[in-house]
């Protein structure tokens, strides 16, 4: 395996991470209950994490060349 696609993947995550607290603080910024704040962060980042979580796991998976 190439060296860029682990860096590459990290680099990845650690962007995903940022942009996991910027939108809970979008979303805390706003609420009135935890429940405002949780539901609706649930929603949109859910699909977001199994999207990157899945397409990490592809991509560092060893070939059977």
């Amino acid at each position: 395996m190439r060296w860029m696609v682990p860096v590459g993947v990290g680099v990845a995550f650690a962007m995903l991470l940022y942009g996991t607290v910027a939108v809970f603080l979008a979303f805390d910024r706003n609420s009135h209950s935890a429940s405002d704040t949780l539901r609706p962060f649930l929603i949109t980042m859910a699909p977001v994490w199994a999207l990157a979580v899945a397409s990490g796991s592809i991509l560092l998976r060893r070939r059977g060349d």
